[in-house]
């Protein structure tokens, strides 16, 4: 995973103007240089192409792998992972010069062209230059797992990005956008813009409604597979470990499987898993048991509320939304630490709620064929939700999420289903134990007690939202922090300050604030998802009970009257008692005492674990960034 920034079709009449745009290249993609800390490069083709890449290197990690590439008449930039790279090289006699699977992006289009695209297996963004056809080519993986954004020039010139931070405030820039999952671009003679490239029936067929009965074997095997093609690396790697279902079977996974793919580094006897929690939530609890049942190396680290506080500023800037950030101040959190002890890769679980309808929300579907059509919105809307989380939160520190449940041929299986096979129904026992609870199928398909991959307790674990299971307090403190930052005369006056999706919570009043401090553009605002949700539903789903329309909308799963509530879960003390709301923190000295808590840390895992622990070769605490907040005026308590 990278940051890619690219400026096509500039119109320039000097040398000068050359470097002048040069010059403005590399400032703008500066401003995502978090997403590629391991080095810089600009190409300009003296066409009026210019292309900059902020290098994360996961595969192929020495100099040879840096980018652009350049090759006699074409030059391009990718961001991503094609895990098939080297089959694609061995079928196709394709010569190589370097060991990086960006590498075959061009390769591929000099002899397919855009019909290159469905054979990479994947996630990726990427802009190819055709100097000799005097084109320009870019798409976006299937379901949009890699970031990319498309800006367009007032001269008439095209832009891409990884991410809106490079088009804001760019007076050249009349107006940008997201670019859509599974589309191409082509630009130049013969372009035809915007195309999708990625149309399963499930997908295009507006009124399909699958008929294929459940096969376990196949699902089991589909999600192996998945998870270990998702093991190429060059780099230390481990697996975010959450304790609900998803993230305990990929690990569990990578652990019995890690073998079965040799394209990976050899960095550790075991495999390294990480969660993160106020102390005491559901999810520690949860996380312990499943590592002591895998024997992964298990790193658990915890947050306060107040700490969570203080990051939302941070948050909002890096998500680029003011939604998600329940469940991203966590994630955020993590990858700091996870950075710290120097892993770049992680593997994550996002994708199964959406595709297996494991929400909470989806006991009240009222019919299989709207089960099945909230599956596909919540599916194709992931961009703009979890996988954009996943995918922003982590990158922030330089840390790289793959999701196997967002795999091209796991999702034919899986949205192919009947959904009858899918519905939750709590009196209903297919096997004469266990209900149909959400995402039956999956926990059936990995039910193997003569070799179990999960404790039973584990595997039929009821789904806890993130922002909920690392702990109720955060979500709870969040809410109450807005109530005293937010008076109710600027609520009331939400319309006028927000004239466009005006926020209904004070929480939301909040973020909003945030997020136009750092994005006042109208083209950033279009970007956020809008409409209202019932714990983590779709607006349309909304309509499933009279009682969600007429509610203001709560995104936790607490929302829903089946959540069975982690009474285990106790503070010692009220949460909010340990919240300052009118100190201003002192950054150095929080900074200071940060890094003299991690060191020690970091010098007792190296004690505990030797020289395979994850602190081998890890960057210096002292050399950590200090975030800085917005300079735009603050809110009242920061």
């Amino acid at each position: 995973m990278c940051g890619i920034f690219a400026i096509c079709g500039l119109a320039w009449d000097s040398n000068s103007c050359e470097r002048e745009w040069r010059k403005k290249v590399v400032k703008l993609s500066k401003r995502q240089r978090h997403r590629g800390p391991d080095w810089e490069s600009i190409y300009s083709d003296g066409r009026g192409n210019i292309l900059a890449h902020q290098r994360l290197a996961i595969v192929g990690v020495g100099e040879q792998g840096d980018q652009p590439f350049v090759r006699p008449g074409i030059s391009w930039i990718a961001n991503g992972e094609i895990y098939n790279h080297e089959k694609l090289t061995s079928q196709f006699f394709l010569e190589r010069e370097t060991t990086s699977d960006s590498e075959i992006v061009g390769l591929l289009y000099k002899k397919f062209g855009t019909a290159c695209i469905p054979m990479m297996d994947g996630f990726f963004a990427f802009v190819v230059v055709d100097e000799e056809q005097g084109t320009i080519f870019a798409a976006r993986d299937h379901m949009g797992l890699a970031s990319m954004y498309v800006a367009y020039g007032k001269d008439g010139s095209v832009w891409f990005s990884s991410e809106l931070k490079p088009f804001v405030g760019v007076e050249e820039i009349e107006r940008y956008e997201l670019f859509p999952p599974g589309h191409m671009y082509t630009g130049g003679p013969g372009g035809k813009g915007m195309e999708r490239w990625y149309s399963p029936k499930w997908l295009d067929e507006a009124n399909y409604v699958p008929t294929n009965p459940v096969n376990y074997d196949l699902i089991r095997k589909t999600t192996i597979d998945a998870v270990v093609k998702r093991l190429m690396t060059d780099v230390p790697f481990g697996v975010l470990l959450s304790g609900g279902l998803d993230s305990s079977l990929v690990s569990a996974i990578a652990v019995r499987h890690l073998h079965d793919n040799t394209s990976h580094l050899e960095w550790s006897e075991k495999i390294h898993s990480f969660s993160i929690g106020i102390e005491g939530a559901p999810d520690l609890i949860a996380a312990k048991k499943v590592a002591d049942h895998l024997g992964t190396v298990h790193h658990e680290f915890h947050f306060t509320p107040q700490e969570a506080l203080d990051a939302l500023p941070d948050v909002v800037y890096h998500l680029e939304s003011y939604e998600q950030v329940r469940a991203s101040v966590p994630m955020f959190l993590l990858s700091r630490k996870i950075k710290a002890l120097g892993v770049k890769m992680v593997l994550s679980g996002e994708g199964a709620d959406e595709t297996l309808g494991g929400y909470l929300y989806f006991h009240k579907a009222p019919s299989p064929q709207e089960f099945h059509k909230e599956c596909v919105r919540k599916t194709t809307r992931l961009h703009q939700w979890d996988v954009m989380r996943a995918n922003k939160t982590t990158m922030a520190w330089g840390v790289e999420a793959r999701s196997p449940f967002m795999d091209k041929e796991w999702l034919e299986v899986v949205m192919n289903i009947r959904p009858e096979d899918k519905m939750i129904d709590m009196k209903d026992c297919p096997d004469g134990v266990h209900p149909r609870m959400e995402k039956y199928l999956l926990r059936k398909a990995f039910d193997t007690p003569e070799n179990p991959y999960l404790p039973e307790s584990v595997l039929w674990r009821q789904k806890e939202q993130f922002s909920d299971g690392v702990g109720y307090d955060w979500v709870d403190s969040l809410k109450e922090y807005a109530e005293v930052e937010i008076s109710d005369a600027d609520f009331a006056a939400r319309v006028t300050r927000f004239p466009f999706n005006p926020p209904e919570t004070k929480e939301y009043y909040m973020l909003r604030t945030l997020f136009d401090e750092f994005f006042p553009d109208k083209s950033a605002l279009d970007s956020v998802p809008t409409g209202k949700s019932i714990a983590c539903s779709t607006p349309e789903a909304v309509a499933w009970d009279p009682t969600w329309m007429k509610s203001t909308g709560d995104i936790s799963g607490r929302a829903i009257d089946v959540h069975t509530f982690s009474g285990d879960f106790i503070v010692g003390e009220s949460t909010m008692d340990q919240i300052s709301f009118d100190e201003e923190p002192d950054e150095e000295e929080a900074h200071k005492s940060m890094k003299e808590e991690l060191a020690s840390s970091l010098a007792q895992l190296s004690q505990n674990n030797g020289p395979n622990s994850a602190t081998a070769g890890a960057p210096m605490v002292s050399d950590m960034p200090l975030l800085r907040r917005s300079q735009a005026p603050p809110l009242r308590g920061w």
